[in-house]
């Protein structure tokens, strides 16, 4: 095969469809005429005196009768430039387009246009070759190598064109290596899509019918114009193929832009800066990508940053989320995650949300196996400290901090909120449960807050549980509840000299609750080890069990009482048994996080049978139903509640008295949040370390501010006196 391939002269700029794909009795236009905003512009032919004056001007064109203009054009503006098949110019007048400060006259100068449709008011200048564009409206681009569109572009979705093999689709390879499960992407798949499909990979006829669906969504044709929208500013970049940009984007000094989507709005522009280099990608609106970075076979979720360098391949970036100076491979991230510094994450791995990465972190080395095929999943609020590094395979509840350490081994942690310690002197992994509760309140209360506050989306496709005490996270706890029972039991009887492995389950459950809430003498110094949580032989200690234990009842306990308050207030004239008819039954016990959506596993079954069965045929008609389980999850949180509070109580049903009491156990854990928030952020003032860097207390308060002054504690003293407010006007009810 030819690498350069010789063409008769005339050429440039026709046939773009080639003829086995050209539909009858249409012509290579057909689609792009397709894409043109109606009304059509009225474009006529250039006038004797119009084109007399371009000839001066240094233009040429291989046909003059091809080049179409509308009744206000100004020749004078187009000069030094070739034009090349059918071109038709929008409204050309002698005005200056203005953007951050920067003014260039509209027109075309300098420039190489093959086959493209301008906008109204567009500057066109130092462009060395801009074919099969439709460009927008006030549209500036300036000093661009090359842009141009392939008849079979797909603008980064993973469909296959007319006549295309199938080898040519586009696969992200997420949350693992070896391909088990990759996912096309498309424009506006989100996080729930994603791993909806990357998940279930048992079901053989979801994968088939997500497959057709994606493929029918975009049209296989070929011939489809790439498009910029209007107000876009595009300068100083090398190269741009196949790239459909939205409106109001702005893109400076981007080396290599292919086979994309570029979502913009003028509500949610979107920016690309310089060095940056993406190729087969899908972004969102609202986002930034900055200052060399790399992204290959990638997706970026809404008002999403790509900054200094980061490299993003074969990965998800979710909503909301931030990634700088990293490598990120093979991943999928759910959304407002936070990422910054030099470190390599997730290399097979699916982040459930609302995640930070520190400094030096490793997470997903595969060096440990013989196979690429292994993962990391990670419940919301995953928390890596500094310098830690984690090997495959290895699964962790939710808001699990690991302080900093290399955990040479794989990890199984089922203990929510909690602190993972990898202790090297005494060779022993350490866990204490409830710790964000315990000993860091001020980051777990102010991570719902600061998670909601900067969601700045206009588009919230993506539903997102933002709250870290929700049914999925609940659910969580009452599993590390019971396993805290029986590894108490088995601590206390093995202490005893009786063997744990005479008693059943149960039975050891019901000791260890007995033990755990009673405080018998004794049971603090129990060493209590957790079970299969660590790959090795060495020992998983429990760290404050009982402190642990009892902290995660007041957490279950705020939970409830927090959301059926939410159902009270939304019912003003209810009272107790109003409550208790609404929102009575057994309590769902199994919640899939379906891209920051929690979902009832039976209802996420239910979804993947009609997918299959073919009663939902397109995305948005999965998307019209991730939305109508939206609307109906508040009640279902609340029945969650509800049935949340009845087991706490280990009844079927509450009195008014035991609701009266959760009522009363509430507004005292609504102040102890209220008083740890406090001491939390107290520490900070009280550390002698800190306040070594300043020469007075005068100059540290000038600099970090009173704590009396500090915003988030304010706003928790007035939630707090909302609330005993709220459980008041509850209570004299009935």
């Amino acid at each position: 095969m030819e690498h350069v391939v010789l063409l008769p002269a005339g050429q440039l700029g026709k046939n773009f469809i080639p003829s086995p794909y050209l539909p009858d009795g249409k012509d290579e236009f057909y689609l792009r005429n397709s894409q043109i905003p109606q009304p059509h512009p009225a474009w006529r032919h250039l006038r004797a005196d119009e084109l007399e004056q371009l000839v001066k001007n240094g233009n040429t064109a291989d046909n003059w009768d091809d080049v179409l203009v509308t009744d206000e054009f100004e020749p004078a503006q187009i000069k030094n430039s070739s034009f090349f098949g059918l071109v038709r110019l929008g409204r050309m007048r002698n005005q200056i387009l203005e953007h951050h400060d920067m003014q260039v006259p509209v027109g075309i100068t300098n420039s190489r246009i093959v086959s493209c449709d301008i906008g109204d008011d567009a500057a066109v200048h130092n462009v060395s070759y801009l074919a099969h564009y439709i460009i927008g409206n006030r549209c500036i681009l300036l000093n661009i190598d090359e842009m141009h569109t392939t008849n079979y572009a797909k603008f980064g979705n993973g469909i296959v064109k007319d006549g295309e093999p199938e080898s040519v689709r586009i696969w992200l390879d997420l949350t693992n290596e070896a391909g088990g499960r990759r996912v096309i992407p498309f424009d506006g798949m989100i996080t729930a899509d994603a791993y909806l499909w990357a998940k279930y990979r048992e079901d053989k006829g979801l994968l088939e019918r997500l497959k057709d669906i994606t493929q029918k969504q975009f049209d296989s044709r070929r011939g489809y114009y790439g498009t910029v929208g209007d107000q876009c500013v595009i300068k100083n970049c090398q190269i741009l193929k196949d790239v459909k940009i939205g409106a109001h984007c702005y893109i400076k000094g981007a080396n290599k832009l292919k086979n994309l989507t570029i979502n913009s709005s003028p509500e949610e522009p979107s920016q690309i800066g310089e060095g940056v280099e993406l190729v087969n990608g899908i972004i969102g609106y609202g986002c930034h990508i900055f200052y060399g970075c790399k992204a290959v076979r990638f997706i970026l979720g809404n008002n999403s940053n790509l900054k200094y360098g980061a490299r993003l391949i074969h990965s998800f970036l979710g909503d909301n989320s931030t990634i700088s100076c990293c490598e990120v491979l093979n991943n999928l991230i759910f959304p407002a995650h936070e990422q910054h510094h030099n470190n390599s994450f997730l290399i097979a791995s699916v982040v459930l949300g609302q995640s930070n990465m520190a400094a030096g972190a490793t997470v997903g080395s595969n060096h440990n196996s013989r196979a690429n095929d292994n993962e990391v999943q990670a419940g919301r609020g995953f928390w890596p400290g500094l310098c830690t590094s984690i090997k495959h395979s290895s699964r962790f509840a939710s808001f699990v901090l690991l302080s900093k350490g290399d955990y040479l081994a794989e990890l199984d942690i089922p203990l929510p909120f909690s602190l993972l310690n990898n202790n090297v002197s005494q060779d022993r992994l350490e866990v204490m449960p409830a710790f964000w509760w315990l000993f860091n309140m001020y980051a777990l209360a102010r991570n719902t807050w600061k998670f909601l506050t900067r969601d700045k989306r206009i588009r919230k496709t993506q539903h997102i549980e933002f709250d870290s005490l929700a049914p999925d996270t609940a659910e969580e706890i009452f599993h590390a509840m019971r396993l805290l029972e029986e590894w108490t039991a088995k601590a206390y009887l093995r202490r005893q000299g009786q063997s744990p492995d005479s008693r059943s389950a149960d039975d050891l459950a019901a000791l260890g609750r007995t033990l755990l809430c009673s405080g018998e003498k004794g049971v603090a110094d129990l060493e209590v080890l957790g079970e299969k949580m660590e790959k090795s032989s060495r020992k998983a200690v429990i760290l404050k069990p009982i402190e642990g234990y009892q902290a995660y009842r007041q957490m279950l306990l705020y939970y409830a009482v927090k959301n059926l308050l939410s159902w009270m207030q939304a019912n003003p004239q209810a009272h107790f048994e109003d409550l208790k008819t609404a929102l009575q039954g057994p309590r769902c016990r199994d919640w899939v996080n379906l891209g920051g959506q929690l979902i009832p596993a039976e209802d996420v079954d239910r979804l993947r049978a009609d997918i299959r069965d073919g009663k939902l045929q397109t995305w948005q008609q999965i998307h019209d139903r991730y939305d109508q389980l939206w609307q109906r999850y508040p009640a279902d949180k609340q029945k969650h509640a509800w049935a949340t509070l009845c087991s706490l109580w280990e009844t079927q049903t509450l009195t008014a008295e035991q609701w009266k009491e959760a009522l009363r156990q509430a507004v005292q854990i609504q102040h102890l949040i209220c008083q740890r928030v406090y001491e939390s952020r107290k520490k900070d003032y009280e550390n002698p370390f800190r306040q070594a860097t300043y020469r007075s207390s005068e100059e540290m308060l000038a600099v970090i501010g009173p704590l009396e002054e500090n915003d988030f504690v304010k706003r928790v003293r007035q939630e707090t006196e909302q609330f005993q407010a709220a459980v008041q006007a509850v209570l004299q009810r009935g």
